[in-house]
């Protein structure tokens, strides 16, 4: 598909969104005042959509437990896979779910604890090839602690999909550092009901990582420039917001990023096409931090954010519908 087609492409997807692509953001693409109305949250969802609940939507610092504050960030995708998990968010886990597939992004502490992905029952554990061993290593060591048996690891290299419980999952590189120089960090690609035909999801989920990386963009299908890899629209985006509302000169901006940075891929992509969303369904952020977000209640949060920016919170259930 050549440039030309790809924007006609994205310009029918909105158009059979219900959106007018000319008018995504409103008169001023930089205002504030929200984003509504919302019509994608705590809702029912189809065959084909893809639900996610947001177990936890903080950075490293919040305390949790307390209704004023975030626990650490976690997804739960159609009931049945976690992108990442830590203590702070089992009691958001539904009732009666049992996820058995589990994808980490990094080996920070708040994103990743072996004990409690035992503890919870994990059975897959997919893990970057840049630090599976290291992993393993963890796992095997408090399994013995705990008498439990440990779970299958699937080694992912970036750019390779993963096919699981209906949806295909590609790790893609993130702009995150750890303490282990060889670690790569990893944002993802979720695709449900996505084929060479038809558009179906897909949603770029992206924490930890300050902006996107080009060779991350590229194999998403969302880059401008010329690629083997073939154009195409994601149709749902939530990202990190470490830095907070005007934080964009925090020395976290090697590592993070701020609701500006979010705000701004967007609208290029939205530009170009490259992200098609359903009407009522807004950019989320996640990932916020305890000392740059503070305690503002979430209306209030939400009313200061650029558009077309939304703040999760913990137990969110959102619906990301597929594509007509």
């Amino acid at each position: 598909m050549d440039r030309r087609n790809f924007v006609q492409a994205g310009v029918a997807s909105l158009a059979l969104a219900g959106m007018n692509p000319l008018s995504v953001f409103g008169k001023d693409e930089k205002a504030t005042g929200g984003f509504g109305p919302v019509t994608c949250e705590n809702v029912a969802g189809g065959e084909g959509d893809l639900r996610m609940r947001f177990l936890g939507t903080g950075a490293a610092g919040w305390r949790a437990g307390s209704t004023r504050e975030r626990r650490n960030s976690s997804i739960l995708l159609d009931g049945k896979v976690l992108i990442d998990l830590t203590k702070s968010v089992l009691d958001t886990i539904p009732e009666g779910c049992h996820p058995e597939h589990l994808f980490y992004t990094h080996s920070h502490n708040d994103h990743y604890q072996p004990q409690q992905a035992l503890a919870l029952g994990v059975k897959n554990v997919y893990v970057s090839e840049t630090w599976v061993d290291r992993a393993k290593g963890d796992f095997m060591q408090e399994a013995k602690k705990l008498n439990l048996p440990l779970p299958r690891f699937v080694t992912l290299k970036v750019g390779t999909p993963i096919s699981v419980e209906g949806l295909v999952i590609t790790p893609l590189p993130a702009n995150h550092t750890t303490n282990f120089y060889e670690e790569q960090a990893q944002i993802y690609l979720v695709e449900k009901g996505t084929t060479p035909e038809h558009l179906g999801v897909r949603l770029l989920y992206a924490t930890d990582t300050s902006g996107i990386m080009g060779k991350a963009s590229r194999l998403a299908g969302i880059d401008e420039h010329r690629s083997e890899i073939p154009p195409r629209p994601i149709t749902a985006f939530v990202m990190e917001a470490t830095m907070g509302v005007d934080g964009d000169e925090d020395f976290r901006i090697f590592n993070h990023s701020a609701p500006n940075t979010v705000a701004r891929i967007a609208r290029v992509l939205t530009r170009t096409k490259r992200y098609t969303p359903p009407a009522g369904q807004p950019v989320y952020l996640t990932h916020m931090s305890n000392a740059l977000h503070g305690h503002l209640p979430q209306d209030e949060l939400n009313r200061i954010l650029p558009l077309p920016l939304r703040a999760a919170y913990d137990g969110l259930d959102v619906v990301l519908r597929a594509m007509p």
